[in-house]
């Protein structure tokens, strides 16, 4: 048995799926004549209650074409330290959009907005003006962490009061939507610009989306040919993501169950907090992890290491029950040793 829980980027298409592939109408996207793209980039800006929507091949992209909609050259992006888009994106805010950035301390990732405040600089000719702030919800390196609604309120009224913009990193927004209960528009309303992710818990093989305004869509398809992420008959893929939108959300919620399972049955080794488990991420702390991990893999189970004493378990519609039991059998074993 293998039980991959490295990250729910894992996921493959199950036969459903391909079929909505294989069948799909398809046209030329770079000349916008792709249909199932067109519908997809109209459901997901719907859900999420904005005009339009840009398709991509990556998270990666739709994040960096939203920071260059939102932040001119030269200009400043705040977001917290361990955000994707500072840590994980390759330097893609700097190197490609000429962006800086500045960084709060979020412990868990939580947001809190009396930390931003203070660090907004106005325009003026002496240092970098700020013009955007980004959130990411949940959070990834924080643990899967959902946002308060009532933070991320105050934070758009934050932004509005100092004339900033707004965006979203929310590639696993869908956990935080079945976790809270919030509707997925009512999030997209707070932001200017937001980014969502397809080939993470909703099991698509590839593809996010960028969503916002149209004005914003129509020159953010010309930042994504830029990025070369002009794709032609791409609405193959497109029906993945519409098979996701229309069946894989409402099942989140299994994957967090088991993320609580397995958070509950490893606590007591003393290396993880099953209080802190929202939605379907998993922290460790655990010495000399890396030959934890290479002792799971020979036993079929794959974790994330993170560091020298952390990693991360992240469940999936891939992981099924016997799955878990058999992580929570080797890992249990593990880390008693």
């Amino acid at each position: 048995m293998i039980v991959d829980l490295r990250s729910d980027t894992v996921t493959r298409p199950g036969q459903a799926m391909l079929a909505a592939m294989m069948h799909a109408e398809v046209g030329d996207d770079v000349y916008g004549e792709d249909p199932t793209v067109a519908a997809l980039e109209a459901e997901a800006a719907e859900l999420l209650g904005h005009e339009a929507a840009v398709f991509t091949p990556t998270g990666s992209m739709a994040n960096q074409i939203a920071l260059q909609l939102l932040v001119p050259r030269g200009d400043e992006l705040l977001c917290d330290e361990k955000a994707h888009v500072a840590n994980y994106e390759v330097g893609a805010a700097a190197a490609l959009g000429g962006i800086s950035t500045r960084t709060w301390n979020a412990p868990g990732g939580r947001l809190d907005v009396a930390l931003i405040e203070p660090m907004i600089n106005p325009p003026n000719p002496y240092v970098t003006t700020t013009r955007a702030v980004a959130v990411e919800h949940t959070h990834n390196i924080g643990g899967g962490t959902v946002q308060p609604l009532d933070e991320l309120r105050a934070l758009r009224a934050l932004a509005d009061a100092h004339d900033l913009a707004l965006h979203l990193d929310g590639a696993r927004i869908w956990n935080a939507h079945v976790a809270t209960g919030v509707p997925l528009d009512e999030y997209g309303r707070l932001f200017d610009t937001v980014s969502v992710c397809l080939s993470k818990g909703l099991g698509a093989p590839i593809g996010s989306l960028l969503i916002t305004d149209a004005e914003r869509a129509r020159r953010g398809r010309v930042i994504r040919k830029r990025l070369g992420g002009g794709m032609r008959q791409v609405g193959h893929l497109a029906a993945a993501g519409r098979f996701a939108l229309a069946n894989n959300i409402g099942r989140l919620v299994e994957d967090h169950a088991r993320a609580r399972r397995l958070a509950e049955a490893l606590g007591p080794h003393g290396v993880c907090d099953a209080a802190q488990v929202e939605t379907n991420v998993v922290l460790l702390r655990v010495p000399r992890i890396a030959a934890v991990a290479e002792a799971a893999a020979e036993q079929g189970v794959r974790i994330s290491v993170l560091g020298p004493d952390w990693g991360r378990l992240l469940t999936h519609l891939d992981v099924d029950d016997a799955g878990i039991e058999h992580a929570i059998k080797v890992l249990g074993d593990l880390i008693a040793d």
